[in-house]
């Protein structure tokens, strides 16, 4: 077994033991029973929300997709995210290790350059930021308006709130006001590792550094070309911002699914505050994910800790394991396409 195979394998390993304790401590007997009386209806609707979020967040590459002169049919763009997100929900630090992947499927689907489909995706996940922000920033308020005192948890959402809505808008605007010294230091700092890759893996050609320069500010084009799209970044803020709106609705149905209603401003706050644990060393943030969202559901809403945990584990397993599932099997379609291919 290679390498990256054992880091997915242990990954798991990692998600599965977190999981397994965040269970262990709630009540396994009691976690248990509060599945299995969830109201089927509720189960169901969860699940088509799940599609329909997907959905959303295909058409959001699709979209960019088209801003890159890389016309394909929507419900390919759809599938192919679905690949994204396998890619993600297998690799360790969720986007930042899945990206490389998510590009080399969507380029094989849209018979494109391998720097597209990295533009394509990195913008995309970008602008995926810009409505969790709003979703959270409103969540908090009224959360916050509703609260007595800040507690430790509610003050851990509010630092990262604050983190997010401040840290990356200044991120996003240093990125683009010195794009080209960004540029031209990427172009410094992987040339060497790209040219040292080409000597050592077998089978691969050593690239020029002109060929390498004309790949990397390909890249760097195809932002350019999305960013300066205003109509393109309405539409994919757009299906970005309803993909996020059927996250919400997802874990408040998985909630109400348990027998527990809770406000919906708790779920805004929850939701996009949770999802940044994915940047946890695990597959696509699980265990980190879940035990986030438990234990803001916990101090935000009247759900109990059994209730919550239930509702997380129904809410994630149609948000990660549907995407990967199909996925995983589109994975396999263009890993075998590309394979035939090169035969």
């Amino acid at each position: 077994m290679d390498d990256s195979r054992w880091a997915t394998v242990l990954g798991f390993a990692g998600a599965l033991a977190v999981l397994g304790a965040l269970v262990w401590l709630v009540g396994i007997d009691e976690t248990v029973d509060a599945l299995t009386r969830a109201d089927p209806a509720g189960l169901a609707l969860v699940l088509g929300i799940a599609v329909l979020w997907l959905t959303a967040w295909g058409l959001a590459l699709w979209t960019v997709l088209h801003a890159l002169a890389v016309p394909i049919p929507a419900h390919t763009a759809v599938l192919v995210f679905a690949g994204a997100i396998f890619s993600n929900n297998v690799t360790p630090f969720g986007q930042a290790g899945g990206e490389p992947l998510s590009a080399l499927l969507i380029s094989t689907a849209a018979d494109s350059e391998y720097e597209t489909g990295l533009a394509a995706i990195a913008s995309v996940d970008t602008i995926h930021f810009v409505p969790s922000l709003f979703y959270a920033v409103v969540g908090f308020t009224f959360v916050a308006a509703g609260a007595v005192r800040l507690g430790r948890n509610l003050m851990f959402a509010a630092i990262a709130v604050a983190v997010l809505t401040i840290g990356l808008p200044v991120a996003a605007y240093l990125g683009w006001r010195y794009r080209y010294e960004l540029e031209a230091t990427v172009v410094r700092l992987f040339t060497p590792l790209l040219r040292f890759l080409g000597r050592v893996v077998p089978g691969r050609s050593v690239p020029t550094t002109a060929g390498i320069e004309r790949r990397i500010e390909s890249f760097f084009a195809a932002i350019d070309r999305v960013a300066a799209d205003r109509w393109t970044l309405v539409r994919t803020l757009g299906f970005s911002a309803l993909g996020w709106a059927c996250l919400v609705a997802s874990l408040w149905t998985s909630l109400y699914a348990v027998g527990v209603t809770v406000p919906v401003a708790s779920v805004l706050l929850v939701v996009p505050v949770g999802s940044i644990a994915s940047i946890a060393p695990l597959p696509g943030g699980s265990g980190a994910i879940e035990t986030v969202l438990v234990t803001l559901l916990v101090s935000t809403t009247p759900a109990t800790l059994v209730l919550a945990t239930s509702a997380v584990l129904i809410h994630r397993g149609a948000t990660y394991w549907l995407p990967t599932l199909v996925g995983a099997g589109v994975a396999t379609a263009l890993g075998a396409d590309r394979a035939t291919a090169r035969g």
